[in-house]
């Protein structure tokens, strides 16, 4: 299991936290309430805050108890340098190695096209505040906030359990998505190399992979990608909001930038792995005008297929985002939020799997029609029909067999 380091007692994180999220035993709080407007961004970080998650039992506030002059670093490792004036402190990265349970993630949701999901790494350091995944970190007793982009756990055993998996006389072949959480070629990926050794075992095994990615990181397996997709096997779609550098580098402030994206969609369907561009999410008057531009720069880069979501905000994610608008863009951040709200019932978000993806509303209807528009126009599929066309006929369970070369040994614990 995961193991972090502890604060000691008596002394408050390094990081302001605030109120926990609403629920029905406190009516008395509103998003409002964790948005002030000297909040400060962190260069190189999505979150503002280490928001409090809404399982931790214990309360912190920031008070000033006249050591300000002292560095973090001696009270959290969090804290590599204090900055001058009053920029807030920098953060390192710590990467905690757990031994999971389980690998394979199923799903029955409606409005997804796959049933099988896995994840090797918990947390992402790319720290795309809108990132979905953010309040699972509260189940570790950690903020969906900095400690989700700066607090990450890798899988270590993650091949393993997923050889098992395969080798089970119960598991029937189907499609297997990498990286739906979080990204599988997030930074962290290059020292631990979990996804490369995943996808090893599924390329040996023929069984049908789909990576989901903002990262050029993905470029280092096209020796792997490749041969798979040319039997039906394979399939990439690249995550790009915006083509704003800027925006992006706020908004997803450790991925790729928006145009190393769109060579990576070049250099995959050149390779001969079918290409879609996910543009999610889509954020009024944030990314939301880029929509067509970035259709058409995707398929211009080689894109096959594109989709779109709307911004979701469930759990913290909601004061979260309020936190990283008032940083960034305090001139329209209750504009956007009014727009989100006209598209979710007049409520942050609505989990309604009908409607979660796109929303509801002039609006949101309006969105469609230009998304739809401009797929016509550009001639690409814009049907989600992209898993429908990967091949797991060809499956091959792993077993023992004897006279495997040394690079096949991982298939030889069974």
């Amino acid at each position: 299991m995961a193991s972090f380091p502890k604060f000691p007692q008596g002394i408050a994180r390094p990081f302001p936290d605030q109120p926990a999220p609403s629920g029905e035993d406190d009516a008395t709080l509103t998003p409002e309430t964790f948005v002030h407007r000297n909040q400060v961004a962190r260069k190189g970080r999505g979150a503002v805050t280490n928001l409090r998650g809404r399982y931790e039992s214990v309360a912190r506030e920031e008070f000033d108890d006249g050591w300000q002059a002292v560095s973090f670093a001696a009270v959290e490792p969090l804290a590599a340098e204090v900055m001058e004036d009053d920029e807030p402190p920098r953060l390192k990265t710590i990467v905690t190695e757990e031994d999971a349970r389980s690998i394979i993630s199923r799903n029955s949701s409606p409005d997804l096209p796959f049933s099988l999901s896995l994840n090797p790494y918990r947390g992402c350091e790319h720290g795309c505040i809108y990132c979905f995944a953010r309040p699972s970190h509260s189940y570790l007793g950690l903020s969906p906030g900095l400690d989700f982009e700066s607090r990450l756990v890798a899988k270590r055993n993650a091949p393993d359990l997923l050889l098992r998996e395969l080798a089970k006389p119960s598991y029937e072949p189907d499609t297997i998505t990498v990286g739906i959480n979080t990204d599988a070629y997030q930074p962290i990926e290059r020292e631990h190399q979990l996804t490369r050794r995943i996808l090893q075992i599924l390329h040996d095994c023929e069984n049908p992979v789909a990576m989901i990615t903002k990262s050029s990181l993905i470029e280092r397996d096209i020796d792997l990608l490749a041969p798979m997709a040319a039997k039906g096997q394979a399939i990439v779609a690249v995550t790009i909001t915006t083509l704003d550098a800027a925006i992006a580098r706020t908004l997803e402030p450790r991925a790729a930038s928006p145009a190393r994206r769109l060579r990576v969609i070049r250099t995959l369907a050149e390779a001969g792995i079918p290409v879609s561009v996910s543009i999610a999410p889509v954020i009024p008057f944030v990314t939301e005008p880029d929509l067509e531009r970035v259709m058409e720069a995707a398929v211009d880069a080689g894109a096959r297929q594109a989709g779109y979501i709307v911004l979701r905000l469930p759990w913290e994610v909601s004061p979260l985002f309020r936190q990283w608008l008032q940083a960034h863009f305090p001139d329209r951040a209750a504009r956007v939020m009014n727009r989100i709200q006209d598209m979710r019932s007049g409520k942050d978000y609505d989990a309604d799997f009908a409607t979660r993806m796109r929303g509801t509303g002039v609006w949101a209807d309006l969105l469609h029609q230009r998304f739809e528009k401009a797929s016509r126009r550009l001639g690409i599929d814009h049907r989600n029909r992209a898993f429908a066309t990967l091949d797991a006929s060809r499956f091959r369970r792993p077993q023992a067999r004897s006279g495997r070369s040394p690079g096949d040994a991982q298939l030889d614990l069974f």
